[in-house]
């Protein structure tokens, strides 16, 4: 039988993972639906028909097995967190409470205008349902992001004890809710979203690319595919580069707030300075797997490259080492290896991007065979690299719930049993990872049916796309 609250921490992170696939999907879509949407109403031209509706089945899967999967969540924190939701619930619930009243309504009663009321409703009403669902999708990114980044930055609160049991009282709204770290965690996460639902348009884009220009197959509805790939494109030249710039002050925000996470995402376990940034880090032994130690790894690393990015500029600056911080370290090797995938992916989207354009503008996109392949093996690493970036985000928190307030230890339900928390974990493995499964298996059969046919001319020729606006040859 599994510790309580091993179990715990194993059963949300699991719901978590799956969960956090449909999110990214539905608002990675949704500034791409609103704009198809703006395109289809605007010019009336066959192929933002298509793009609108063949992504909007994508979306509404998403949609619904990610609310399914997400309300799971919220039970959890009563199911096997319920010390935690004791102690901060007054400030807590708030946020999701909201979240389900103002985001998820809005974008739950536009969606049905939205999937199924093109030829019931006006053009204007159509427009207004596309841009509810997106501002919904998003408002529910905000009311999340706001009570996880008060986990991570705690303000606006006060400890009071009411029966024995210390509790946080909410004494400014505002600060708790404009904390500091919210700003950078929704930047990172929306643009998160829309880079890699671009990275899996440009791959799907490019497979069937592939497989038309490259080995000579009929592939329906080729100029379809050919703009999907550039849009894909388009939109991962503007995120890539984003992601990483604004990746780089986020960390510096992170050391700056929570030293002790930083130290684990270098693994720097003496206080140093000009400590080097290992841009890649291969480990020697098992050792160096389980128990990463900055100075004893092998890599390529930039000499005050971690300081330098900690300081904004001070290559010489000092980081505090682990060693320095009380009580229980997080689990450093999960944390810096995680982190070290994480920029490595970032770095490959770029590359990606660069090459892509660089194609385009030679005219040579639809004939790159090596870019296809490369794109098609990165249709999921754009989710991989958002999964990656939680884990950093919330094993590097450990051993704290709440920042220097709760230990996680702490904050698990007291009289939750091993016994119970073992079952439900492995029933929520199978029930989880089964949901996953049968979201993968639609999406699949959604696009080999491939786009809805529509009235007007053939889309089966090649696709103009210029930069500054996506279209095909009618």
């Amino acid at each position: 039988m599994i510790d309580p609250v091993l179990g715990s921490r194993l059963q949300f992170a699991l719901t978590t993972i799956v969960h956090i696939i449909f999110p990214v999907m539905s608002m990675g879509l949704a500034p791409f639906l609103v704009y198809f949407t703006w395109k289809d109403i605007r010019t009336g031209k066959p192929i933002y028909e298509q793009l609108r509706r063949f992504w909007t089945r994508i979306f509404a899967v998403s949609f619904v097995v990610g609310t399914v999967t997400g309300i799971v969540l919220e039970f959890e924190f009563g199911t096997n967190f319920a010390a935690f939701s004791t102690t901060a619930g007054e400030l807590f619930g708030g946020p999701l409470a909201l979240e389900g009243m103002m985001a998820f309504m809005l974008e739950a009663t536009f969606l049905g205008i939205f999937v199924f009321g093109r030829e019931r409703v006006g053009n204007a009403l159509y427009m207004v349902s596309a841009v509810a669902v997106g501002l919904g999708t998003w408002l529910s990114a905000v009311w999340i992001l706001i009570a996880n980044s008060w986990m991570q930055t705690p303000r606006g609160y006060e400890l009071a004890t009411e029966n024995g049991q210390t509790i946080v009282h909410l004494v400014d709204p505002i600060a708790a809710y404009a904390n500091p770290r919210f700003p950078w965690m929704f930047v990172h996460m929306q643009n998160a979203a829309v880079e890699s639902v671009a990275l899996f348009m440009a791959g799907l884009g490019a497979y069937f690319v592939f497989r038309h220009h490259v080995w000579g197959y009929s592939v329906e509805n080729i100029g379809f595919w050919e703009t999907t790939l550039k849009i894909g494109l388009l939109a991962l030249l503007v995120t890539a580069p984003l992601q990483v710039l604004h990746g780089d002050l986020y960390a510096r925000h992170v050391f700056e707030t929570q030293p002790q996470k930083f130290a684990a995402m270098e693994a720097v376990w003496e206080t140093d300075s000009y400590v080097p940034e290992y841009i890649v880090a291969f480990p020697t032994s098992i050792q160096d797997l389980l128990d990463p130690r900055a100075k004893d790894i092998f890599g390529i690393g930039i000499p005050g490259g971690a300081s330098w990015l900690a300081s904004g500029g001070d290559p010489q600056a000092t980081i505090q080492g682990l060693e320095e911080f009380g009580g229980p370290q997080p689990p450093v090797a999960i944390v810096f290896w995680a982190f070290r995938i994480m920029v490595a992916l970032g770095f490959w989207f770029i590359l990606l991007a660069v090459w892509g354009g660089y194609r385009w503008w030679r005219g040579e996109l639809l004939e790159d065979d090596l870019l296809h392949k490369a794109l098609m093996v990165s249709t999921p690493l754009g989710i991989l690299a958002v999964e990656l970036g939680w884990v950093v985000t919330e094993v590097g928190r450990q051993p704290w719930v709440i920042q220097d307030v709760l230990r996680t230890s702490d904050g698990v339900s007291p009289g939750l049993t091993a016994a119970e928390a073992t079952i439900t974990l492995a029933g929520f493995a199978v029930v989880y990872l089964g949901l996953l499964a049968l979201y993968t298996y639609v999406v699949v059969r959604i696009i080999r049916a491939g786009p809805p046919d529509v009235d007007g001319p053939e889309l089966d020729g090649p696709a103009e796309t210029p930069t500054s606006e996506v279209q095909a040859d009618d």
